[in-house]
This record gives structure tokens, C-alpha cells and sequence, in this order.
């Protein structure tokens, strides 16, 4: 008789404004520009070939810059910088390395929406600290919150494939204002009612007044 209780992570710690300040200050090149970000490893399962093939593919009237921020886990970015050269993109792409405490959440606070076209994730906590800032995430039906995603209209989803990453990249663009705006609402409650750690506990709390604890074997993954 098993029973499943859903993972969660904290939102945001500090001051919003001044960490999307710092992160900028930090990353002159960014500018005041809008861009989308990828947090995560660099990694061939996360997709980022088809990531920079899209955007480069991607009309781009609002000047927008696409920001990688990872550490090279697999040394892959070598490769990848060469294909952001060979699109002619490499001037609009930019490599931060691994971001931390403030930096982190000051990419998440500054970015206008979140991407990650993976082929798979166990959970995705990036995406959901994303939510906790207020940000549409755009990603992949790899990523296992996709349905939650979907469900509360807190981004959009679609194959992992270059053509799925392009109809993500598109549909943000074909966004208005007002519809991003209503996202970005939908995001942060999406992440306060499915991902947010304390519901998560009580989740859990709830099923253990349930069940004879003594009988109950955990098991966790991540």
C-alpha cells in the first residue's frame, strides 16, 4: 500500500531587488536586457544544444539574450561556445560558470522567464525555486513536474526535441505582456501550493496519522 508524497524546496532567501542588481553589476554584458536562463549542469542531458539552436532560430525583436549559468560538469562547453560561433549567436550568449547564494537567486530574480529542455529530470528543483521567484518556466515533458507545470498554467511544455525547445522559445515571444504577467502570478502560486517544503511536510505528516508508522519503510529520491 504505497504511498507517494511529494519533494519541495524553500523559495528565495534575501532582497529580490538587490540581488537582480547584483547580478547584473556582476554581468555587465547582460545589461538591462531581457533573457532567458538556464541554471544547471552542463551537461549533455540537459539538452543545451537544442537549447542554442532554438534560440538562434528564434526571432528576436526584444533584444533578447540567452544566459547560461552552470558549472562544465562534462566539459561540454568548449563544444557548445563553438556552436553558438558557428550560428553566429555567440555575441548574445553568456556563460556565467556556477552561480551561488545571492548570484544564484539574483540570475532567477533578473531573468524573464526560465528554460530547461532536458531529456530527464528526477524532479528539477531549479525548476521549482524558479516558480518560487515569480518565473515562468518554459521546459520539457522530460522534466517530471511537467503535469503541475501545465496544470497551473505556470509556463509552458513540450518535447524535448529542437523543434519542441523553438515552439517553447516562440510561444513566450508571442506572449503579451498581460499574459506574462498573469504567468508569472500562476508561477508563484503554483510553486506555494505543490512545491513549497512546509506543504510537502504536512503532506507527509498527513500520511504518517494514517498508517501504523512502526510498519512504514521511506524511500527517497533524488
Amino acid at each position: 500500500k504505497e504511498r507517494v508524497v511529494g519533494y519541495g524546496t524553500t523559495g528565495p532567501v534575501g532582497d529580490a531587488c538587490f540581488q537582480a542588481s547584483m547580478f547584473r553589476r556582476e554581468y555587465p554584458k547582460v545589461g538591462e536586457s531581457p533573457f532567458f536562463l538556464f541554471l544547471g549542469r552542463i551537461h549533455p542531458i540537459k539538452g543545451l544544444d537544442i537549447l542554442i539552436r532554438a534560440f538562434a532560430a528564434t526571432p528576436n525583436e526584444e533584444g533578447a539574450q540567452l544566459v547560461i549559468a552552470g558549472p562544465d560538469s562534462s566539459g561540454m562547453r568548449r563544444q557548445l561556445q563553438a556552436l553558438t560561433c558557428e550560428l553566429g549567436i555567440a555575441d548574445r550568449v553568456i556563460w556565467t560558470g556556477m552561480l551561488n547564494d545571492d548570484l544564484k537567486w539574483g540570475a532567477l530574480q533578473a531573468c524573464s522567464v526560465f528554460v530547461l529542455p532536458s531529456h530527464h529530470e528526477n524532479f528539477g528543483v531549479v525548476v521549482a525555486e524558479a516558480l518560487a521567484c515569480g518565473k515562468p518556466v518554459l521546459i520539457s515533458n522530460k522534466v517530471s513536474i511537467w503535469r503541475e507545470v501545465e496544470a497551473a498554467a505556470a509556463g509552458l511544455v513540450a518535447d524535448d526535441t529542437q523543434e519542441g525547445t523553438s515552439e517553447l522559445l516562440q510561444g513566450w515571444q508571442a506572449a503579451s505582456a498581460e499574459e506574462r504577467e498573469r504567468m508569472s502570478i500562476l508561477a508563484r502560486r503554483c510553486f506555494e501550493q505543490s512545491f513549497e517544503i512546509g506543504r510537502s511536510v504536512q503532506r507527509l505528516l498527513e500520511v504518517l496519522r494514517e498508517v501504523d508508522v512502526s510498519r512504514v519503510k521511506v524511500v527517497t529520491s533524488g
